[in-house]
């Protein structure tokens, strides 16, 4: 009778390879059927055996560290069963080998997710979603999914340093999830509902009094200088002011209607002079076939990564840890400077909370163009670019 062991990763760790020409096996105490066959090279691997109508039978489940012991436990209970049913190995081989992985049902979700207004991911999302799997969580890609473990997926969370992206990934893998119990692919419990999130750091970056003369020193000089100062006069998202179009733009009332922000909410922006200026100028240079105020060559149609300009201005600038996003942020901190309420500027940035929705939705426009007014004046004037009503140019070359 052979001997029973307790599988534990220690264990398999400490096995040594068999001799030359043969193999060792043990047998789990914990799953019936479960064992590991150890090769002369130190290679473990994972079967079931059990007896089918009076002849034994072996199932291959996997190799051991790529495969855990919990997940070749998993496994094992699957086969047995399977073979409880009637089914025979072979069977039983192809629904494991047929069995989805986490890799091909993140694509299935990239496809054909659709968000409550019937539209797919956007070409940015789809790419953020790459990237957060493949940098963070790759290892998953060829897990089945029934072996994605509460404790795997929290080693994985646990190891992603940034906090922001450790739960941009726990919330794609639990999508991931929902997406196939809700398509009818899989009816398995979703793991990612057991990891916590990590607590975020808030950003208060924002540009100082003392470093705005350089910054817009350094804006005159980009390529992109519109794009930068449109950034900060409106205070619109990046993605918002990359993909802002001519149709939307109301010059005369000032106002620039985004019809669709991050929080899936439209936005109407009140332009001050200097932003409205900037487009007039832009308008009488722009083609009429140029549906975008930044065109670009790509599939877009617009402008979509100004990174490169935005490095090379905080370099002139000599300005660090500052983000594109940051200009958002620096009108909302001197709109505060200028005695503007949170509703107003909540308003003005187009935030959206569950405590104030409803105050901003009695405001009318009048409060927030001046409270927008007098923070890019302040901004303005403290980087040397205006002072007073007057409004200095920035240099003749300047284009985006």
């Amino acid at each position: 009778m052979s001997t029973k062991v307790n599988f534990t990763k220690r264990w398999l760790d400490s096995l040594t390879p068999a001799s030359a020409g043969n193999r060792e096996t043990y047998h789990d105490a914990t799953a019936p059927g479960l064992q590991v066959r150890v090769t002369h090279t130190g290679q473990k691997t994972f079967y079931v055996r059990r007896r089918i109508d009076g002849r034994p039978e072996r199932v291959k489940l996997g190799t051991f560290p790529q495969m855990t012991v919990e997940q070749a436990r998993k496994e094992a209970a699957k086969v047995n069963g399977s073979i409880a049913k009637g089914d025979n190995p072979a069977a039983v081989k192809r629904a494991i080998k047929e069995e989805p992985t986490f890799g091909e049902l993140f694509d299935h979700f990239i496809k054909h997710k659709r968000n409550r207004a019937g539209q797919p991911l956007s070409a940015r999302t789809v790419e953020e979603y790459r990237k957060a799997i493949n940098t963070h969580a790759a290892s998953l890609l060829k897990e089945k999914m029934s072996s994605l473990t509460a404790e795997r997926l929290k080693t994985i969370h646990k190891k992603v340093a940034s906090p922001a992206q450790a739960n941009k990934v726990k919330a794609i893998v639990s999508a991931v999830f929902n997406h196939a119990n809700q398509e009818g692919i899989t009816d398995l419990p979703n793991p990612a509902i057991a990891l916590k999130c990590k607590l975020i750091q808030s950003r208060e970056r924002f540009l100082e009094p003392a470093e705005l003369p350089q910054f817009f020193a350094a804006v005159a000089d980009s390529p992109l200088a519109d794009f930068f100062l449109l950034a900060i006069l409106t205070g619109a998202r990046r993605s918002n002011v990359q993909a802002m179009r001519w149709q939307d733009i109301d010059a005369a009332g000032a106002v620039w209607r985004i019809p669709k922000t991050k929080n899936g909410m439209p936005q109407t922006v009140p332009l001050p002079p200097e932003a409205v200026a900037i487009l007039e100028r832009r308008k009488g240079e722009a083609t009429h076939r140029e549906p975008f105020v930044f065109p670009g060559s790509g599939r877009t149609g617009h402008l979509v990564e100004p990174k490169k300009a935005w490095g090379t201005l905080l370099n002139k600038a000599g300005i660090e840890n500052l983000r594109v996003h940051d200009l958002r942020r620096t009108l909302g901190s001197w709109q505060a400077r200028q005695g503007a309420s949170l509703a107003i500027i909540g308003k003005s940035l187009g935030h959206k909370s569950h405590q104030s929705t409803a105050v901003y939705a009695r405001l009318d426009l009048d409060p927030v163009r001046q409270s927008v007014n007098a923070a890019t004046s302040a901004i303005l004037e403290a980087g040397g670019v205006k002072a007073g009503a007057q409004i200095v140019p920035l240099k003749k070359t300047v284009k985006a």
